[in-house]
């Protein structure tokens, strides 16, 4: 039977909204077919494992599951280590340049 699009039949709160685009599988048909429910996750996104019905778990590929994980102690967003760096002190002005002159 293959996976169906996870429905919620109540109102959805704020943590189902983000899985009701998942693919759900029952947990013995997951069980059943890991290596695709793996490969699923992979290429089609997370993939939901439910229990008599209830969220129980979710698959996902591992740069999915890395960028919800904590950054690393020490960890600056790109524009404020740039801003760091003191570039605004440098002179990027250029003179301006007429070109040279060339015997033809």
């Amino acid at each position: 039977m293959p996976p169906s699009v996870a429905r919620n039949a109540k109102s959805p709160n704020r943590r189902s909204q983000a899985v009701i685009s998942t693919k759900s599988w029952k947990l013995e048909d997951a069980k059943a077919r890991l290596s695709e429910v793996v490969r699923m996750a992979a290429t089609h996104g997370p993939q939901l494992v439910t229990v008599r019905g209830k969220e129980a778990a979710i698959i996902l590929a591992p740069e999915e599951y890395r960028q919800l994980l904590p950054k690393p102690k020490g960890h600056l967003p790109l524009v404020q280590f740039l801003q760091g760096l003191g570039l605004d002190e440098i002179d990027i002005t250029r003179e301006h340049d007429t070109g040279r002159e060339i015997d033809l």
